[in-house]
């Protein structure tokens, strides 16, 4: 495992060490879940930015419709 080092605003360091001691958990593993959570939030963002781009597009509605249609046929078989 790797060794990060980093600096944060006061508020935010009295509030972590206030949540980690309410939750019995080391601060650093405290950090570690909430970047992923984060890092999860973000991703899954993107992937809905991703599709709502993609129902404007007429080319990807069009692609998608012809594969729908494919698919349709070889169920039909």
């Amino acid at each position: 495992m790797a060794i990060f080092t980093s600096t944060l605003p006061d508020d935010l360091l009295v509030a972590l060490a206030e949540k980690a001691g309410k939750l019995a958990m080391p601060k650093n593993k405290l950090i570690e879940n909430a970047l992923r959570l984060y890092l999860e939030h973000l991703e899954k963002a993107e992937y809905i930015k991703s599709y709502k781009q993609a129902a404007d597009d007429r080319n990807i509605l069009a692609i998608a419709e012809e594969g729908l249609e494919d698919y349709f046929r070889q169920l039909e078989k």
